[in-house]
């Protein structure tokens, strides 16, 4: 937890920027009757009844200190995905950064033997030397601020029924334009000061 705390207040660096990522899933649901609009006085209707359409996984990716953000939408979170989200945060985001410090939950796809797995051992190493992974503890995923960017995506974009993946994707990458054309920043304020106080029961007893 400290770890995280510490990476979280480090002084802006466009060489090693802090970035946070987290993954969630959202079910496709398409209707079975046509709602029915809305008109003065009256709210648009739609009928209880639906058709399950699969789930879509989420990856989303955020640079809180830059007001950045980017979110990909797969039909899979194996360790392949998560390696294919790697590279091209790596080779297509930040090409020119030195090294990425990376915050993200400890699944068992989130480590370098993906990377691995996925592609060629020089390019596998390649990217491997450019990330700085820092994970959240286990039941600590209040610490990743990808899961609150996740939060704002879902109750701002994502409440709704979304028929199919292709749909989702167009209404994601309208909210991600606008949400990083707004350049909306995350001030993380709680520190390891705090953790100590506030959280001294998570410590071990020496």
């Amino acid at each position: 937890m400290e770890d995280v705390l510490n990476v979280y207040h480090l002084p802006y660096d466009p060489l090693y920027p802090v970035i946070c990522m987290d993954e969630s899933s959202k079910q496709l649901i398409g209707e079975v009757r046509e709602p029915i609009p809305g008109r003065p006085g009256q709210v648009r209707r739609i009928d209880d009844e639906y058709v399950r359409n699969g789930v879509a996984e989420i990856f989303m990716e955020v640079e809180p200190l830059a007001g950045r953000r980017h979110v990909a939408i797969t039909e899979r979170r194996t360790r392949k995905d998560w390696a294919k989200q790697i590279k091209e945060m790596l080779d297509e985001r930040y090409p020119h950064v030195s090294k990425v410090r990376l915050v993200m939950d400890n699944l068992n796809t989130h480590n370098i033997a993906s990377l691995y797995e996925t592609f060629e051992l020089q390019k596998a190493r390649r990217l491997a030397e450019r990330l700085e992974i820092h994970y959240t503890p286990k039941h600590g995923s209040w610490l990743s601020m990808a899961e609150i960017e996740l939060s704002v995506l879902k109750g701002q974009c994502l409440d709704r029924r979304i028929p199919e993946m292709e749909v989702m994707r167009t209404y994601v990458a309208a909210w991600e334009k606008t949400r990083n054309s707004s350049t909306k920043k995350i001030v993380w304020q709680f520190k390891t000061s705090d953790a100590r106080i506030k959280l001294h029961h998570l410590y071990p007893k020496i």
